[in-house]
C-alpha cells in the first residue's frame, strides 16, 4: 500500500519518495516536448532488445507528471524531457496527471476497465494482478536488457520480481520501501528515552509508549490505524515483524488466527486500554498519524520512510525531529513500491520509447530522479532512509551522491539503515483482506471488552471466502 493521500492503500503505501506524492495531480494536465504528433515512424531494428532508434518519431503519453503546484518537481520534469529529446528529438513526451489514479483504488480500476490509461502508466507493486486480469500491460521482458537499461543488473532482484509473473516482466520500478518504526525524537528526549536507540521489541515499544503518554497534554505514545484498509495493512506489518503470516504458502487459506495474531491483538489491547498510551481518538487512517507526530502529539508509529519527507514538505515539520528504527520483532517487514507499466496494445516502437524514457528518468544513477545534486539545489528532500533499490556499483555511486547532498540529518535514521530487515510482499487480494482486517484493529481499539479470539476467527472466515474466490 503506498500513499499520496493514501498511496499505500494500493501501493501497500506508498510510499516512493515524496516526489511520488507530488506526481499525483488534482486534475488532468500535460506538457509536451517539441515535435509533432506523427506516430511510430522510424525504421529502427526489429529486435526488441535493441535500443530505440534516435530517428523514431511518435508521441508518448506518460502518467503522473507533476502539477503546477509542485514547481520544483515540474521544473525537473521539463528539464528531463528536454535532455531526453537531445538524444531522441522526435519523441514527443506528453505528460499527464490522471485524476485519482494515484489516490483512489476505484478510479484506478475504472481506468483499467475502460482501457483509458496513458501509454506509460503509474502503478504500485500490488497492482500487477489487477492490471493483468484486465489485460492492461505489455510484456516488456524482451525490451529490457543491459543494452536498453544498462543498470538493470544492479536493481535489487526483489524489486524486479515484484513486477514479474510467470517469468515475464511487466513494469519498471521507480522506488521501493520497507516499513519501520518512526519516532518523534523530541518526545523521546522529553520522556527520558534515547532517540538514537528506538525500541526493537513490542515489550520495549509498550514501555516507551507509557513514558511518552505520561508527558500529558494529550500526547499519545504509540498510534495505529484502523480504517480505510490501513488498519489491515498495519496488522499485516505487525504480523510480519513477529514472523507471522496473513495467508499460508498456498495463498488459499488465512494464516493469522494463531498465537502470533493473538499476540498482536492482545498487545494493542493492553496499550490502548490498560496503559492508555494510544490516545482516545481511534478509527484513524493514513494522514492522521502523520499529523499527530508532526505536531508533537504522538511518539511512535509504524511507517514507511517517505512519510518523513511528506511531513516536512506538506505539514511543516522539521527533519531533525524524526528518527527511525527497524520494525519491532525484525523477523520480516512489509515492503512495496512504485513502478510504471506500458499499456497493452502499444507498438514495438512505443514500448522501446517507453523503456528509453523510464531508463533515463528513473533508472540511471546520477540522472533524472537520482540527480541528487539537482534535488538539493531545487529544495527537494535528499537522504530519506530507504532500503536497497540499487546493488553493486550503482549502489556505491548512488549512496555517495545521496550522502554528499543530504538535506537532512541522516544519522537520525542509522538504526533503520544499519539494521535492514528482510522485506516480505503483501498477501494476495491485499486490499480485500485489509478491509476485513480493519475490523480486527477497530474492534480492539474501540471496544475495551473486545475478544481477540472472536475477532480473529471472524476475520479468518471472511478472508478464507475471499481467497476461495480468486
Amino acid at each position: 500500500m503506498r500513499s499520496a493521500g493514501f498511496r499505500r492503500t494500493r501501493r501497500s503505501a506508498a510510499t516512493a519518495l515524496v516526489s511520488a506524492l507530488a506526481l499525483t495531480a488534482l486534475a488532468a494536465c500535460g506538457t509536451s516536448s517539441s515535435g509533432d504528433n506523427d506516430e511510430g515512424s522510424g525504421g529502427g531494428s526489429s529486435d526488441p532488445s535493441a535500443p530505440l532508434d534516435p530517428k523514431t518519431k511518435l508521441t508518448l503519453t506518460i502518467d503522473c507528471m507533476p502539477p503546477a503546484a509542485k514547481a520544483a518537481e515540474l521544473k525537473e520534469w521539463k528539464e528531463d524531457v528536454k535532455a531526453f529529446n537531445k538524444t531522441y528529438p522526435n519523441i514527443r513526451i506528453e505528460g499527464r496527471s490522471t485524476p485519482g489514479q494515484c489516490l483512489e483504488p476505484p478510479r484506478f480500476t475504472a481506468m483499467l476497465k475502460a482501457k483509458s490509461q496513458p501509454d506509460v502508466f503509474y502503478t504500485y507493486f500490488t497492482d500487477l494482478t489487477q492490471v493483468l486480469d484486465n489485460a492492461g500491460a505489455e510484456d516488456i521482458t524482451a525490451y529490457v536488457t543491459p543494452k536498453t537499461v544498462p543498470a538493470v543488473g544492479d536493481i535489487d532482484p526483489n524489486v524486479l520480481n515484484s513486477l514479474k509473473k510467470d517469468g515475464k516482466l511487466y513494469g519498471l520500478p521507480t522506488s521501493n520501501y520497507t516499513m519501520g518504526l518512526l519516532i518523534n525524537r523530541k518526545l523521546f528526549q522529553q520522556a527520558g528515552l534515547d532517540p538514537d536507540a528506538p525500541p526493537t521489541t513490542w515489550e520495549d515499544v509498550r514501555a516507551a509508549a507509557k513514558k511518552i503518554a505520561g508527558l500529558g497534554n494529550g500526547t499519545a505514545g504509540f498510534g495505529e490505524y484502523s480504517a480505510g484498509n490501513t488498519g489491515g495493512w498495519h496488522f499485516t506489518a505487525h504480523m510480519y515483524g513477529l514472523g507471522g503470516n496473513i495467508v499460508d504458502e498456498s495463498g488459499k487459506k488465512a494464516a493469522f488466527n494463531d498465537a502470533t495474531g493473538k499476540q498482536v491483538v492482545e498487545n494493542l489491547k493492553a496499550m490502548r486500554w490498560q496503559d492508555e498510551s494510544m490516545g482516545k481518538t481511534q478509527l484513524l487512517k493514513w494522514g492522521d498519524l502523520q499529523k499527530q507526530i508532526a505536531s508533537d502529539k504522538l511518539g511512535m508509529f509504524l511507517a514507511a520512510p517517505d512519510d518523513i519527507a511528506y511531513m516536512v514538505q506538506q505539514l511543516g515539520a522539521k527533519y531533525e525531529n524524526f528518527g527511525m528504527g527497524p520494525i519491532p520483532g525484525q523477523k520480516a517487514t512489509l515492503y512495496g513500491g512504485n513502478n510504471y507499466m506500458v499499456k497493452k496494445g502499444s507498438s514495438p516502437d512505443k514500448i522501446k520509447a517507453a523503456v528509453a524514457w523510464l531508463n533515463f528518468k528513473n533508472l540511471t544513477v546520477g540522472k533524472g530522479q537520482f540527480d541528487w545534486a539537482r534535488s538539493k539545489a531545487d529544495g527537494l528532500p535528499v537522504g530519506v532512509p530507504q532500503p536497497n533499490f540499487w546493488l553493486g556499483a550503482s549502489k556505491a555511486k548512488d549512496d555517495a551522491a545521496r550522502a554528499a547532498n543530504a538535506t537532512m540529518p541522516v544519522e537520525n535514521f542509522k538504526p533503520f539503515m544499519d539494521n535492514p530487515v528482510q522485506g516480505k510482499a503483501e498477501p494476495p487480494k491485499a486490499q480485500e483482506i485489509y478491509k476485513v482486517l480493519d475490523n480486527v484493529m477497530s474492534g480492539v481499539l474501540t471496544n475495551k471488552n473486545a475478544d481477540a479470539g472472536k475477532l480473529l476467527a471472524t476475520a479468518e472466515s471472511q478472508v478464507n471466502q475471499i481467497l476461495a474466490n480468486q
